[in-house]
């Protein structure tokens, strides 16, 4: 999967971009997530597979479930993609596209696993929080994980903060262990 997130790479800053000389960088993530999502199903997959479809007919499926109105540059980046059997690579395409975006925007994406369900007040709280530590507009994704018994566990980026008591029972048997 990381091989697959290293060759789109380039295709994402490619298309972001054009999405800033374009000046839509929203019009283009969302056309562009409609295409990664097309291209992530099944169904898709085995057309986009499939040597018998012509290239033409990959590419006007994909432009149909996008609905239209695809940017030049993005038809061209998936034409591309199709000619040379990488249409796979869209799903990828589309989440680096995502945070090159978030970055452009000031924006972090956070991720904030709690024990239980989080009020509105401790969300908002929460998310006030890491705004000040980081600077920037906080995009949160919240999930509930009941093993973390107590307490949460938050992701921004490559930084974790480990402030469950599962996390603090694992650092405890880590410990007593050496």
């Amino acid at each position: 999967m990381a091989e697959l997130t290293t060759v789109a790479r380039p295709y994402a800053e490619a298309a972001f971009r054009s999405a800033v000389e374009a000046k839509d960088v929203s019009g283009f993530a969302g056309k562009l997530q409609l295409l990664g999502a097309a291209a992530a199903t099944r169904e898709a997959a085995s057309v986009l597979g499939n040597p018998k479809v012509s290239g033409k007919e990959k590419a006007e499926l994909l432009f149909s479930v996008a609905g239209g109105n695809v940017p030049d540059a993005l038809k061209n980046l998936a034409t591309t993609l199709i000619d040379n059997q990488r249409a796979t690579l869209l799903p990828f395409i589309n989440e680096h596209f995502a945070r090159l975006q978030r970055d452009h925007e000031g924006v972090v994406k956070a991720i904030i696993t709690s024990a239980f369900a989080l009020g509105e007040a401790d969300k908002a709280s929460l998310i006030d929080a890491l705004a000040k530590k980081y600077g920037k507009k906080v995009d949160a994704e919240i999930r509930v994980d009941a093993s973390l018994i107590g307490g949460a566990r938050i992701q921004v980026g490559d930084d974790v903060i480990h402030a469950s008591v599962r996390d603090t029972l694992d650092k405890m048997a880590i410990a007593l262990a050496h």
